[in-house]
This record gives C-alpha cells, structure tokens and sequence, in this order.
C-alpha cells in the first residue's frame, strides 16, 4: 500500500495557481485540418506498405529482425509539405504452439508496441518474443516496434553536443541553495534555447497528439484494418489520445503502467505527483535492503539505511568515485531502482562495496558511459520537446520554487532532480498546445486492458484510476503491493495469463481484477551482472544528464 500521509500532505502542497505560458499562439491541434492530414496520410502509407528488409547496421539487431520505414508528415495540417520517415521493425509470427508442436497458430495480425518515455525507442521489441513469457503471442502476432518521430533514425532531434551531455561529477543538493538554484534556471535556458536553434521551426511537431496521429499512418502501413497496441508508461497517454481520436480504428488495447490522462495534470503536475510517489518506492527499497542487513550491512532499519545512503553522498561530494560519480550519479542509480526492484541486490551491492573501500560496482553501476551519450541526449532531447510542446507550463519561477520547495520537505528523493529536468519547459521557445480531453463513451470503444503495480512510482496508481475512469469499458488488473514499473510479460503468470487472454482470445475479467505480487528480489551479496544506471520509461535522471 502506498504511503496515505505523505500523499495527503502531498495532494494538498499541490493545489497551488499554475500559471502558465498562453496556448492561444498554438495550432488548433484537434481540428478538421489534422483530421483530414492523417486520413491523407494513412491512405497514402497504406497503398505504399513498409519495405521490410535486412536492418541497418545502426540498430544492432539480428538478422531474424526486418527493418522498413514508414513517411508521416511533419504537419498533419500540411500532409503534402515536408514528410520524416519513421523506422519501423519487425519479426513475422511464429505460428508455432509452444505447448503443443502439431499445432499451427493462426495469425491475428501485428501487435505494435511503444515502451513509453517520451523518447523511447521499441525497435528491439520484436526480440521479446524468444522469451517464454511471449511465445503465445509471439505465434500468433506479427511483433512491431518502431522509433517515434524525434527518436533514433526518425528524424531525430538533440538540443545539445552529445559529448557534454553527460557530466559527472555532479551535485544534488537535497534542499538547493539560492546561487544552485541560479545555476539550473541558467542552464534550463540554454537547454531550451539548444532545442531551438537545432531544431528550428519543425520543433513545435513533436507531440503527443502527432505520435497518436504516427500510430494511425503505421497501422495503415502495416495494412492493419484495425490496431492492436501495447503501450507502456508514456506509451499509453498517447495511446489513450489515439483511442479517443479513433476509436473506430481500435481492436485491442493494452494500457501498461498508465499515465493519468487528465488534461490538468499534463504535465506538471504529473511530474509533481511522480516526485511524492518516489518517496514511497525509496522507502519500499530501503525496508528491503534493512531486512537483509546480514548481506549488506547497511542498517537493519530505513532510517538506518537512509544514514548508510547519506554518508555515501557526503563522501561522493568530498572525493568522487572514479573521479565520476558524484550525489547526482549515485542519485541517478538508485533513482532507477525505484522503477525496478530488479535493480534492488545490485544498487545494495554497490552501495554496501563502496562503504567497505571497494568503488568498483558503484562506478560500474552509476558512471556515465560515453559510449551511451549520443543515444542518452536523443532521448532526452525528444522527452523535453514533447512535454514542453504539449501543454501549458508555469512560466514564473516563483511557481516551481514554491511548490518543489514546499513538496521537498516531504519527498526529498527525487523531488528537486525532476525539477530540474523539466525546468526547460518553463523558458520554452515553441508554442504550447491545450491537451486533449481523453475520454471515450459507452461503446466508442473496444473493451481495453490497463495494467498497474500499486505501489508504481513512475506511474502513480490514482492516474492509473483516472485512466480507468476516462476509457469506457476498460478493465483493471493491478498487481497489489507491488511497484515494479512495466508488469505486462513480467514473472507474475497472474498478470500474464489476463494479457495473454485479452490479446489472444479478447476475453477480459469483470471490470477489475487483482493479481498477488511478484516474489521480492533475493538479496545476493555480489550479483551476477550489474543493471544500467539509467531511469525507466524513456526517462534518464536529470542528475546524471548535461541539463
């Protein structure tokens, strides 16, 4: 169960004015113009279809894997001015019955996936179904990933020289100092102002509601009469947007990991929301760590383990390790962990080695990786764009100083971090849009599938609610006590059998449904392999970005 005081304290440091940047200078972005602009465009990408061959050598991907590209139009308002092309992959159903070898699948048709962010690329999604949580559906659907627009090879954006992107050491100061403070608004400036003079007059097409509009010109592509997505995190806010903007178009939809879809909260305020449930998870992980103080030696209570991670930072700020990390390094890390407990034994180890004298699997684990940057700054670069362009952001500092400062004092983990890696939005060059009122009717819709760990940070379960609310005729199936960000083909068979029911024969419990937790990750004083440090969901942690 999620923390119900901090939440409450929470909610009410939240119903602060938002004032923010006019979208009167925007677009009519829900208009006949876009609405004629994608039918143009599907009609177009369908009589084309997708080329699918051998994948560049960009991708890194196996032969088993087909590569095409599919044109969009930069201006849906404009299907006839300038088009980008979108990389698409994809690996054919199997027809194979993994628990029967006689028996042929037929074919169901493509299952297009988004793993969320904004800035996430599903290109190697495909690959997902060797695993055996996926066999099922990999016999029967045809397995489509794809870069958005902005992301990878289609027409990628950057607002800064990816080898200044990451740097580290860095601070990240808990409760920042007035002249810290300065510092971020100074270099959110120049972030924003990056996105602008790279970019140029295209920026403000980077959207939400263009990715749903991306989404129906693929389904044409792939000549799919009707979609079936799987959208993760991010992936099902656009994908909410698709199914209120075409309904008609929908087969069957999963929602993993929802986002609360309320115009209100797009997105300050989800960020907001995201910042206070990040206290819960980090308490979550260091109640675990605590209850295996015979392996790591942290402390066999939060507060104690709390007081290990504190004077790991105060060291890290005196004398970096590696001469790399740094408090905003070692927050990076362990701010992953919150969106998996996966990461749980390594992040343990690591932070347990360091305090005995040994570095390594703290600098292995939290060091930035040059090798990463280009990729790390693209999705960056697209997660900035999108956010800022789609909705209207404070515009006064004294907003986000008030309410991050105010929100700090009960969740200081991650609050000021996620600030400053929004901040950009506030000094936003291009146009704000007015987000779309998701919301569908009785009937509009096929029935949908959401999916939720209760305890998601990432995601905050009221969205999640929210989402449930909007989409009539969706069903919920949440995994209880659980936070792991992303449950759909996970090691919970409860959640993978209502998925595998859903996308394989459509048949959905009632309206909701729960699912026990997936078993705790087992400590291990060195474990085998140490997971990135980079965040969920498309999301890289400000503190170890150039921002």
């Amino acid at each position: 169960m999620r923390a119900p005081a901090l939440y409450s304290a929470a909610g009410s440091l939240l119903l602060t004015t938002l004032v923010a940047a006019p979208a009167e200078s925007a677009p009519d972005v829900t208009g006949a113009a876009e609405l004629r602009g994608t039918a143009v465009a599907a009609a177009r990408a369908r009589a084309a279809g997708i080329d699918f061959g051998a994948c560049a050598a960009q991708e890194d991907l196996p032969g088993t894997v087909q590569c095409g590209t599919v044109s969009v139009p930069l201006d849906y308002a404009r299907p006839d001015g300038k088009r980008i092309k979108l990389t698409v992959s994809r690996v054919r159903a199997t027809h194979k019955d993994p628990h029967n070898s006689k028996r042929r699948v037929p074919r169901q048709g493509a299952l297009v996936y988004n793993p969320g962010g904004p800035g996430g690329s599903g290109m190697a999604f495909p690959l997902i179904g060797a695993l055996p949580e996926w066999k099922r559906l990999a016999a029967a659907y045809d397995l489509v990933g794809y870069a958005p627009r902005g992301v990878g090879r289609s027409a990628p954006l950057s607002c800064q020289d990816p080898k200044h992107f990451f740097k580290g050491p860095s601070p990240a100061p808990t409760y920042p100092s007035e002249s810290y403070k300065q510092e971020r608004i100074a270099r959110a400036k120049a972030y924003a102002r990056g996105c602008a003079e790279r970019t140029g007059s295209a920026l403000r097409h980077y959207t939400s509601l263009n990715n749903a509009r991306d989404l129906d010109v693929l389904r044409a592509a792939l000549r799919e009469p009707k979609l079936t997505f799987m959208g993760a995190s991010y992936g099902t806010y656009f994908g909410a947007l698709y199914a209120t903007l075409f309904p008609s178009h929908v087969r069957r939809m999963v929602f993993d990991s929802a986002v609360d879809p309320d115009p209100e909260q797009i997105w300050y305020r989800n960020n907001l929301d995201q910042s206070a449930a990040f206290e819960g998870r980090w308490e979550d992980f260091r109640e675990w760590i605590a209850r295996h103080d015979d392996v790591y030696g942290l402390g066999d209570t939060a507060a104690a383990v709390l007081g290990s991670y504190e004077k790991a930072r105060a060291r890290l700020a005196a004398e970096p390790a590696g001469g790399k990390v740094g408090p905003g390094q070692l927050q990076g890390a362990f701010l992953s962990a919150g969106y998996y407990d996966d990461y749980w034994p390594h992040r343990a180890h690591a932070l347990s080695a360091y305090l005995k004298g040994d570095p390594k699997p703290l600098i292995e684990q939290a060091g930035p990786h040059a090798e990463a940057a280009a990729e790390a700054e693209n999705s960056n670069a697209v997660y900035t764009a999108v956010e800022c362009n789609d909705a209207p952001w404070p515009t006064d500092w004294e907003v986000w100083d008030r309410d991050n400062t105010r929100l700090a004092r009960v969740a200081p983990f991650e609050t000021w971090d996620n600030a400053w890696m929004n901040l950009p939005c506030a000094y936003w060059p291009a146009p704000r849009q007015q987000p779309l009122d998701v919301r569908t009717g009785p009937g509009e819709l096929p029935p949908t599938l959401i999916l939720a760990a209760e305890r998601d940070a990432a995601t905050p379960y009221d969205g999640v609610l929210e989402m449930h609310r909007r989409l009539s005729g969706s069903v919920l199936v949440t995994e209880r006590d659980s936070g792991t960000h992303g449950i759909a083909g996970g090691p919970n068979a409860c959640v993978n059998g209502h998925l595998d029911a859903y996308l394989l024969h459509g048949d959905l419990p009632g309206r909701r449904a729960a699912c026990a937790p997936r078993p705790e990750p087992k400590p291990t004083p060195k474990p085998k392999s140490a997971a990135g440090a980079g965040a969920g969901a498309g999301k890289a942690p400000a503190a170890a970005s150039g921002r």
